[in-house]
């Protein structure tokens, strides 16, 4: 299972090197997450590269995966660092996939403690409970959100994703313009280069999904299969729109 460090360690990323179900901890395998068709033959993902990179259709459960994940890591569902909770559950109805993380098994050389759970659908609620905690404390609040939402993500990305960890990121593009999809590439490429963080990543953005030297995964029913760019979905559907935008417009409006 690995052992827990806070201080920094020399082995490059990954650290996270294996991730499982546990089925004798599936409590009930017909309530979600349980439930969700790529558990349902078992589950093992190995991690051999710093950046792998998700890909599926929405319901596949790619969230869910992440969600679990993270709280396995130690972070909270919603998002943030370990010993963060920007959320309040309590009074929350939507279901998440923290409960995943009651089933999963995680092997690590070594574990390490830092990094961060990006959720594009919790930035706001994330960003003003750090302001709330630097004004508490007698600091400057960060300020994420004085800017426009794609710049406020990229500033955020910025600023705490440079240390040693793990980094988690669903649809990080979802406030992101083309060009600062490409910014964002730039970002991975300085994490990538610095042998010390590893990133997972659940993605919709054919850009994001091209990074060299990543693992592209594509997550569906039947489980996580290696995929090229070129043979996913949305790079199909996007390069039949380009070939012909207003006909495919209204190809697609027709049918």
């Amino acid at each position: 299972m690995g052992y827990s460090r806070r201080r920094p360690v020399n082995l490059p990323a990954p650290y996270l090197r294996r991730l499982w179900l546990d089925p004798d901890k599936v409590s009930d395998a017909t309530a979600y997450p349980f439930c969700l068709p790529f558990l349902q033959r078992g589950f093992d993902l190995q991690f051999d590269h710093a950046i792998t990179i998700i890909v599926g259709e929405n319901g596949t459960g790619k969230s869910t995966l992440l969600e679990g994940l993270a709280a396995l890591a130690g972070y909270d569902e919603a998002g943030g660092g370990k010993g963060y909770r920007p959320v309040d559950h309590g009074k929350a109805v939507e279901t998440m996939g923290g409960g995943l993380s009651k089933a999963l098994r995680a092997s690590w050389l070594p574990k390490i403690t830092n990094g961060w759970f990006f959720r594009a659908e919790s930035f706001f609620s994330v960003a003003r409970y750090l302001d709330e905690s630097a004004l508490d404390s007698g600091g400057l609040p960060p300020d994420f959100l004085s800017h426009s939402h794609g710049e406020g993500f990229l500033r955020f990305f910025e600023e705490r994703c440079r240390r040693q960890g793990l980094f988690v990121f669903d649809e990080p593009e979802s406030a992101l313009s083309p060009s600062r999809q490409i910014e964002f590439l730039k970002l991975l490429r300085r994490m990538d280069g610095s042998g010390i963080c590893q990133v997972i990543m659940a993605t919709h953005a054919p850009l994001l999904m091209a990074y060299p030297g990543a693992r592209l995964l594509a997550l569906s029913k039947y489980g996580l299969d290696p995929v090229r760019v070129e043979d996913t979905d949305h790079f199909r559907l996007l390069r039949a729109f380009w070939g012909d935008p207003h006909g495919f417009v209204a190809s697609v409006l027709d049918a």
